[in-house]
């Protein structure tokens, strides 16, 4: 909140307890910065001043408008651009059949273990990818530069890239892996619902390993998404549409989406890449291997 609105914290005189700074003391600090009263002229100059021409307005100003970048998105910039030139990205693309996922998902609304929670699409493409990193572990890896090792993880923090006010933030649910599928989509709707209010912690954006973007939301249908650092993998899931479909020999209206596998190629080459982005697409296709491969 500090960097979002200018303020340095060593300036705030703290209210909270054990000498915290809450959100109230940094408002404090600013209000009487935006309350001090401009400074009046003199009654009457000491001199006459020579009439100068004033500069004509630049036409820019009408044209352009200029936002500074700080807080939220200047670390999102900052950490794009240290991505996208030391992880060497490769994206691969896979149009898949989802209409017994969506099937699926109605079944679910009307389940009593998910009373109270909600279920759609993503939630079953979050436990897909956490079936096809369980298959396939070793894409949920990190590298070190330092020791020049790769870290293969044993947990999955799964990152859920999410548009906010404040800018494009990327919290993860810790542990993801060990989650029922009622506990995912409880963790999810959180973690969304945080997002969006505002409240997302520092903590909760720190030790991702792998992330899911949901273009689709926006109505596209697919794109190449960069990596956030120190992650192996990201997952673009594109919108899901009804479009012609050849299905047991004939062509029918199906539900369709297209999905993307961007990985860091250190840790994956594109056997493994591809082995993972085709282990989601046929749970995806087939969710009752939701259960024989979870």
């Amino acid at each position: 909140l500090a960097k979002d609105i200018g303020i340095d914290l060593t300036t705030v005189a703290p209210t909270g307890a054990d000498g915290v700074i809450t959100r109230e003391d940094v408002h404090a600090a600013a209000a009487p910065a935006a309350q001090e009263p401009a400074p009046q002229a003199a009654a009457e100059p000491a001199a006459a001043a020579p009439a100068v021409a004033a500069p004509a307005v630049s036409s820019d100003a009408a044209r352009e408008t200029r936002i500074p970048v700080k807080g939220v998105r200047k670390a999102t910039a900052q950490a794009m651009v240290g991505s996208a030139f030391t992880a060497p990205h490769v994206t691969e693309f896979v149009t898949v059949d989802v209409t017994r996922t969506m099937k699926l998902v109605a079944e679910l609304k009307t389940d009593k273990a998910f009373e109270g929670l909600r279920a759609n699409p993503l939630l079953l493409i979050a436990k897909a990818l956490l079936v096809a990193i369980k298959r396939n572990p070793e894409v949920n890896s990190a590298w070190d530069e330092a020791a020049q090792e790769i870290v293969q993880k044993h947990y999955v923090n799964l990152g859920i890239a999410a548009a906010t006010p404040r800018g494009l933030l990327v919290p993860n649910i810790k542990d993801a892996h060990a989650k029922t599928l009622p506990e995912l989509a409880r963790s999810l709707g959180e973690l969304v619902s945080t997002a969006r209010e505002g409240k997302t912690s520092p903590a909760a954006m720190q030790g991702g390993t792998v992330t899911i973007t949901n273009v689709g939301v926006f109505g596209v249908d697919t794109g190449t998404p960069i990596l956030n650092p120190g992650e192996s993998a990201i997952l673009a899931v594109g919108a899901i549409k009804l479009q012609p479909w050849v299905h047991k020999g004939k062509v029918k209206p199906r539900q369709v989406t297209t999905l993307a596998l961007s990985f860091d190629h250190r840790l994956v080459d594109g056997e493994l890449g591809s082995k993972v982005l085709a282990d989601v697409a046929a749970i995806l296709e087939q969710p009752k291997r939701l259960i024989t491969w979870a």
